[in-house]
């Protein structure tokens, strides 16, 4: 693995658009207030909460997908 790679690093620009759609649509639902660009400000509470929440949704839409619904 390179040294300059990032596990962070999207590869495909639409899928990092799509994730980062996701990530405000959760932050919002949850009341946090995230913004574009620096967020420093914000607790690691805050923002696991948003991490937490967006693999929870994931989760559950791949489930409705594979259950055919």
């Amino acid at each position: 693995m390179a040294s300059n790679s990032s596990s962070s690093k999207t590869n495909v620009p639409e899928a990092k658009e799509a994730m980062d759609r996701l990530k405000m649509e959760v932050a919002n639902e949850i009341g946090v207030p995230l913004s574009n660009g620096y967020n420093g400000n914000l607790t690691s509470a805050q923002n696991g909460s948003v991490g937490g929440y967006m693999v929870k949704k994931m989760i559950e839409a791949q489930e409705r997908q594979m259950a055919g619904k």
